[in-house]
This record gives structure tokens, sequence and C-alpha cells, in this order.
């Protein structure tokens, strides 16, 4: 099985940290459909500090979702240090992953995130000093380089190694590309050859062959992230290639229904139903995105208000164009 320090995992499949997406119902749910491991929500170090209780609440971590690690960012590594102790002692993770891979400019614009990339001593500074106040495998998420033309990644992966983190996580897109464009599989590969540590790939990561491919090319893990939205099963069709095993029937409406079913209610359960709704809705329209007919009822999908709402509007569907 592969490993991170002491940690074992039963496949090289992790559902990526994703911002207001993977909650402890979403990391629950992709869990439950093959996911060996996931992380929470990005958390600011500072805000953890400072008690922020939104903070707090994404720290929440359910028995069923063990290995699983928390992401933090900052830009200080004393902040750093004692936020990853605090962020251990109230979510009970396996592991600490320290974001520096963050494209988003309100992260940048602080220092913090990608920006470190442009800052390789202080990055290096933050690395060490949260490497000596856990005790539990850490982890660090960068990318390819900050603008088009950095290509950083492996003496960024250099450093992190010599300051003692057990993995590295990298996304094969530059800063200055965000989301757009191909993801770099060979420079994740090439921090793969410069290392002995761990490497994870994090990237365009939405089909079985997209995860073949990184493992076959060497890399030890393999991060799902967008590929997961609206698709918890990914995971399952991933694991199933790479088990050897044909594919599985294209999943039917219902059974489509009943998985977002399942996990809408897990969402009322844990956050109350009122907040977890609202926040159920980006949720839905992945779910429903290509499903042959169903652009009338996206619209109604976005006013639901109530679980029972949401049920009444599944059935309606289902016996419409079921």
């Amino acid at each position: 099985m592969p490993s991170i320090g002491n940690i074992s995992f039963e496949n090289p499949l992790l559902l990526g940290p994703m911002a207001g997406v993977t909650d402890s119902a979403f990391r629950t749910i992709c869990r439950q459909e093959g996911a060996a491991g996931s992380y929470t929500e990005m958390v600011s170090a500072k805000a953890l500090l400072y008690q922020d209780k939104k903070s707090r609440q994404l720290l929440f971590i359910s028995p069923e979702e063990h290995p699983c690690g928390v992401q933090i960012f900052g830009s200080e590594p004393e902040v750093c240090a004692q936020a990853a102790q605090l962020a251990l002692e109230i979510s009970g993770a396996d592991f600490v992953d320290i974001n520096m891979g963050c494209p988003m400019p309100k992260i940048t614009g602080n220092g913090e995130g990608s920006a470190l990339m442009r800052n390789i001593s202080q990055a290096e500074k933050l690395i060490r000093a949260v490497r000596q106040a856990v005790q539990v495998p850490l982890t660090v998420k960068f990318r390819k380089g900050y603008e088009a033309d950095e290509d950083t990644c492996v003496e960024f992966g250099r450093m992190a190694q010599a300051c003692g983190v057990d993995a590295v996580c990298v996304h094969g897109r530059t800063r200055q590309q965000m989301y757009a464009g191909k993801s770099d599989l060979d420079a994740v590969l090439r921090v793969k050859e410069a290392l002995s540590i761990p490497v994870i790939a994090s990237g365009d990561m939405f089909t079985p062959e997209d995860a073949q491919r990184a493992l076959q090319g060497g890399a030890d893990f393999v991060m799902v992230a967008r590929g997961a939205q609206g698709d918890p099963q990914v995971f399952r069709r991933m694991k199933r290639a790479l088990e050897g095993l044909p594919p599985e029937k294209e999943p039917t409406l219902s059974e489509k229904i009943a998985l977002m079913d399942k996990h809408i209610a897990l969402m009322c359960q844990r956050k109350g139903e009122s907040r977890a709704m609202s926040e159920a809705r980006k949720h839905i329209l992945w779910y429903l995105k290509g499903v042959r007919g169903a652009k009338p009822f996206k619209l109604e999908f976005s006013h639901v208000n109530t679980l029972a709402e949401f049920r009444a509007l599944c059935q309606k569907m289902e016996q419409q164009l079921g």
C-alpha cells in the first residue's frame, strides 16, 4: 500500500482540497466511492490563531474520513507553526499540508500560496518552522512555477525535501495559468525523478486514463479535485482501472439522484438544513451536468430551500426524464 510517513493508504487516489467544496460531507461520500484519503478545505493560519469561528468549523473531520489531512496557508513561519499545532488539536487530522500553490490574487497578494514560490527563503523558513512544531507527517503543495516562463518546481521540491517534509504535491500549472490551459504532467514527473520522497500528481485528473498516466509515469499518488465535482464516482472508476477491472456501466439517472440525495442529506445532517441547502446548490448543478433534459430543472434546483423541496423536485425530474 502507498504511504506518506507512517500513514498507509488503501490506494493512491486522494481527494484534493477545494475551498467551499470539500467539506466533511463531500469528503465522506468520496471516501465511500473509493478515495483513499482527503484534506480539509484550506484554512488561514492567521485566522485560526485569531479564533475565527468559520476557520475552526472547516476543521471538522468525521471518524470515517481518516486518513485525512488539514491544509493551512500563510506566510509567517511562527504563525503557521502555531496554527498547525492548533489545527491538529481541533481536527484530529492525521497529517498537515502547507498550501504553497493557491493562485488566487487575494492569497498571493499577501505573499501566501503560490507567491511563496517566488520567495524560496521565506518558504524554507516556514516549512522548517512547521516541521519542528508537528510530529505527524507533513506535506507541501506547490505549482510548476509562478509566471508562465518560470519552471521552478524541481528546485522548490528539493528545498521542501531538505526541510524534512514527508511528501510533496505538485500541480502542473504555473500561477499565471490559474486553472486554464493544460497541466504539465512532465513537470510533476521531473520533480519525482529529483526527489526520494513520495510525489502526488495534481492537475487535470478527470479520467481513469489520467490517473494511470501519472502513476505509470512514476507518481506515487494522484490528487483529484475538480474531476470529483458532481462526480464522486470518478474514484470508483479510477480504482477499478488500477485494479485491472472492466469499467462499470454509466450510472442511470436514478443512481445519480440517489448519490446526490445521499450527499445533500449528509450535508444537512452535519451543517443544518438552512446552511446546507444554500451550499448544496452548486453541487446539484455539478451532478446534473451532462444530464439530457435537465436544463429546465436546474433553475428550479437553484431555488430549493429545504431537503423536502429538493427531494420532491428530484422525484419530478426522475419521473419526467427517467
